[in-house]
């Protein structure tokens, strides 16, 4: 029998105190299965940008004054038409920000806004790809979503994610 080990490398400094893997199973368990039930399909697991977009947002940012991202949490409407395969499922929200210190000397990371159209707006990223819906199957030569987890939902019953 052969066995593979996957092994993440981990950038952070706090890496080491809770690794990625724990903190995935963490949020397949506490909230992606309630997630999940709540919208009637499987919510997205991962949120993925190229180095490249990536890279030139970061561009961006610092054209803009930035010193940093800050990524929300969101959700897409139950009605986005210009994705329905995205309609009510969560996603990641990159915004540009820059570091000040406030009136009392706490540091605080504020979202950058720009003036388009004499309309100020926040400066964000694109949308990222989502999985699901738009994972990389292994029929393509991909590796799905993040792997699985067996849920044990108590009486009712054990959960595949």
């Amino acid at each position: 029998m052969i066995t593979l080990q996957k092994e993440l490398v981990n950038v952070s400094k706090d890496a080491k105190t809770i690794e990625a893997e724990t903190l995935i199973r963490e949020y397949k368990q506490k909230r992606w299965v309630p997630n999940s039930e709540r919208i009637s399909k499987s919510d997205s697991l991962s949120a993925w940008y190229s180095i490249e977009e990536i890279e030139n947002f970061l561009a961006l940012a610092k054209t803009h004054g930035g010193d940093g991202i800050k990524f929300y949490y969101g959700a897409f409407p139950e009605d986005y038409s210009p994705k329905p395969e995205y309609e009510g499922r969560q996603t990641l929200v990159m915004v540009a920000t820059k570091t000040k210190l406030t009136d009392l000397g706490a540091v605080a990371n504020k979202d950058i806004y720009y003036s388009n159209n004499s309309k100020l707006k926040i400066l964000s990223g694109n949308p990222p790809i989502l999985c699901p819906p738009l994972c990389n199957p292994p029929s393509e030569g991909g590796m799905g979503d993040l792997g699985i987890a067996i849920i044990d939902k108590g009486e009712k019953g054990m959960v595949i994610a």
